[in-house]
């Protein structure tokens, strides 16, 4: 096996880098195979763009003719009726004024763009309307938005719609909004059934009102719901979390997302916590074992797995958008906040809604940043994408990386012997253990690669860590 480049790279690492690209040799890998968790940060390399060269970039990419891949659109709508604490993402509180005034610019944003040869020489696979809360706008400016998508974007004729939103927006009149405008899948962020769960980091509904809103939303019988969960809240026992998987499985939806939870340094949870106002959030092992309790009985429920954290409840469920996004898709972006990548260009869209409305005015593109990527890093999305599905092909990565990919198999070894992944077949697959980690090992094989290729490059041994 060729091996000899990496073992010297593992054995150069000072001990505590070692077991956080690595793991820990322990006895149960589900609760303490590594010391932390990692963000997953891929795509390493690449050049900024000087700002003066932003607007003259995004026009050369829109006069591209785009690749046969499929391309998907983020279109962002920073409003939220009412800050969670454990939410990350908050951007300003739902005005109509300020959000008519928003969806004015978005419009403008979607039209500047319609008659590019990018857009008009390919279908757009599916669209995804995030936030924030998108289902906190008004049923006339959802309404005016979902025209307007269908107006100046080519999309596919099975194009996924997708719009996030909460509980306590399914009323009438906006789920007609949304329906009738062509909306087809409808992502809720649930996080729990328990309504002491819930109301605790400030969601609004109990767990009657949920259910009911739920059925009334399958009523419609025309789009695919989608409900996520989080676990490792504050109050969510295990019998609480049981609970919660025994009335994702009743509840009429097609698929569900489980998300970890994240307790943000200097975040409203974090200080809640802290405070003494909630108790403390489970911990790492708490999550681990919250999280092999759904995977159990999601698997004997006969769940489709699409990724690690996602899975189908009936054939409804596509999640083309997050499928393709992790394999590195083109994903055009609309609206303030919102990133995407076209053409070997990864670019951010200003979060300032009044800088955002004032770019859009004079013509512009609203930019905060563009980084034309590294030549030759479709391979970090592939490891992704593979980590997202649970398994590890040194096949497909070797041909796109080279032939130095096998130098992982010492890697994988390690990970066999602590319980990571099962070497069963020629592709090797996560355990659950793995499954719960899987960000640690998506992170540690890309910058084991990077060092690799930088070894064969200049001869040096070192490997970037990002914690």
């Amino acid at each position: 096996m060729r091996q000899t480049r990496l073992k010297h790279i593992l054995a150069a690492m000072p001990p505590a880098q070692y077991a956080l690209t690595v793991g820990r040799d322990t006895a149960e890998p589900l609760a303490g195979a590594f010391a932390e968790r990692r963000a997953v940060q891929p795509v390493a390399g690449g050049r900024p763009l000087k700002p003066d060269d932003w607007q003259t970039t995004w026009q050369s990419l829109l006069a591209q003719k785009p690749t046969p891949a499929e391309r998907v659109v983020y279109i962002h709508i920073p409003f939220c009726r009412q800050r969670c604490l454990y939410c990350g993402f908050f951007q300003n509180y739902s005005d109509e004024e300020l959000e008519t005034a928003y969806i004015d610019s978005l419009i403008q944003e979607l039209q500047l763009s319609r008659n590019s040869r990018y857009l008009g020489s390919g279908a757009v696979n599916a669209v995804f309307i995030g936030g924030g809360t998108p289902s906190t706008l008004a049923p006339h400016n959802v309404a005016r938005l979902l025209k307007a998508i269908h107006a100046n974007l080519p999309l596919a004729n099975d194009c996924e719609l997708t719009l996030e939103g909460r509980i306590n927006d399914l009323v009438p009149p906006k789920i007609e909004a949304w329906l009738t405008n062509g909306v087809n899948r409808i992502s809720l962020g649930v996080q729990s059934f328990h309504t002491q769960v819930r109301q605790a980091v400030g969601r609004l509904d109990d767990t009657q009102t949920i259910l009911e809103r739920l059925k009334l939303l399958a009523g419609y019988n025309q789009v695919a719901v989608i409900v996520d969960l989080i676990y490792g809240l504050p109050y969510q026992t295990g019998e609480v979390w049981a609970d919660d998987l025994t009335l994702l499985q009743a509840a009429p939806i097609a698929g569900m997302d489980l998300y970890q939870l994240s307790v943000f340094e200097g975040g409203a949870l974090q200080q809640a916590i802290r405070a003494g106002r909630l108790p403390a959030a489970a911990t790492t092992a708490g999550q681990a074992r919250l999280f092999a309790a759904a995977e159990a009985e999601l698997a004997a429920r006969n769940f489709s797995r699409l990724s690690i954290c996602h899975w189908g409840k009936n054939n409804r469920e596509r999640n083309m958008y997050n499928t393709l996004t992790k394999a590195g898709s083109p994903v055009i972006p609309f609206g303030a906040g919102a990133g995407g990548n076209i053409g070997g260009v990864s670019m951010f869209l200003d979060r300032n809604v009044e800088k955002y409305i004032g770019s859009i005015a004079r013509g512009e593109k609203p930019f905060t940043m563009l980084l034309r990527q590294a030549a030759g890093t479709q391979w970090q999305h592939t490891v992704v994408a593979q980590l997202e599905r649970g398994y590890i092909d040194l096949h497909e990565l070797a041909g796109q990386y080279g032939s130095g990919a096998w130098e992982l198999e010492l890697l994988l070894a390690i990970w066999a012997e602590r319980g990571l992944v099962t070497r069963d077949t020629d592709v090797p697959q996560l355990t659950v253990a793995g499954k719960f980690w899987y960000k640690n090992m998506t992170q540690s094989l890309v910058e084991c690669l990077h060092a690799l290729r930088d070894s064969g490059r200049d001869g040096q041994q070192t490997i970037m860590v990002h914690s």
